[in-house]
């Protein structure tokens, strides 16, 4: 899996032993994924799961009910020749469902808020599903600044944006937002298998990356049953600490001081912080990137670190 990119001089721990066995978990076929930098190392993580946490704006994340969710990306471009929305893509013969998949029991049954460290540390994280139009933006804050972050990405988005998913695969872990980005607790077992296993496949064509083990529910929609089929997939969910609501826009009356400010009242350790590279459909606004300096300056001036969702289950297969 990509490497970790961290800030010189300011190298936090994230594990010293991977907690994370997935040794029949890399599926044959398809673009070899390339081999996983070795993980950084952290100050000590919790070994059981982090009890549930309330976000500021008011969601409850708990594994097994429907979650309070995010609107949908909207999607303004279209590619040929994939799958319909609502209907299950096919399963593609390149990416075989893993014979052989073993999750931590802790993490079982989860949809994870938090890293579980009382150490510091801060997970950047960037979804990537309408649109790349704050993607330069960002991934050149993080370059300038290095700061390492992770990204989940639909299949589409891959397919629409081949040469930013390869940008930044470059740098950066790569995880599995699903294909369409439907509502999974909607989707039988088969079509949820169909979304993970055909994301998977474009994710792996083009950018050589395999995004497992990570993965996020399409607009944090889950529940107890679709978690279950997404760690029989061998991944497991990464909800997040606080929604930055930078997707609203300035037509939702966010700014990028809001953004800022949400994340820093929100700060603690283990924090996951949802962001994302789209504009507002609307207003055409990104303010995830607009805040993401002053989110990092912020988080660092009082005391924190920052890391991949790495610091929760080690490297990849």
């Amino acid at each position: 899996m990509a490497r970790a990119v961290v800030r010189a001089g300011v190298v936090p721990a994230v594990v010293a032993v991977a907690l994370w066995s997935l040794a029949g978990c890399s599926g044959s076929g398809g673009p070899a994924a390339p081999t996983p930098s070795p993980a950084p190392t952290s100050t000590a993580l919790a070994t059981t799961a982090p009890a549930p946490t309330t976000a500021p704006d008011g969601r409850v994340a708990t594994p097994t009910s429907s979650l309070t969710r995010t609107p949908p990306d909207s999607r303004t471009t279209t590619a040929t020749a994939r799958p319909s929305p609502g209907t299950s893509p096919p399963l593609p013969t390149t990416t075989p469902r893993p014979a052989a998949c073993t999750i931590p029991s802790r993490l079982l049954g989860k949809d994870v808020t938090n890293l579980g460290t009382s150490g510091r540390l801060v997970a950047l994280t960037f979804d990537g599903g309408a649109g790349n139009e704050a993607a330069a933006s960002i991934l050149g804050t993080l370059g300038r600044e290095g700061v390492p972050a992770s990204f989940f990405l639909t299949g589409e988005f891959v397919d629409d944006f081949p040469s930013t998913a390869r940008t930044i695969a470059a740098g950066y872990p790569i995880g599995n937002h699903s294909y369409h980005h439907p509502d999974f607790t909607t989707l039988s077992a088969t079509a949820i298998r169909s979304e993970l296993t055909t994301a998977t496949a474009r994710i792996k064509a083009v950018t050589g990356q395999d995004p497992r083990p990570w993965f996020r529910f399409p607009s944090g929609a889950a529940d107890s049953r679709s978690i279950s089929v997404v760690n029989a997939e061998c991944y497991v969910p990464f909800r997040w600490t606080v929604d930055t609501l930078g997707w609203k826009g300035t037509s939702g009356g966010q700014s990028a001081t809001t953004v800022v400010s949400r994340v820093l009242a929100a700060a603690q350790p283990g924090e996951i912080v949802l962001m994302h590279l789209g504009a507002n459909p609307t207003d055409h606004s990104t303010l995830d990137a607009d805040a993401l300096p002053q989110v990092i300056a912020g988080l660092r001036a009082r005391g924190y670190s920052f890391v991949t969702l790495s610091a929760v289950i080690g490297s990849a297969p």
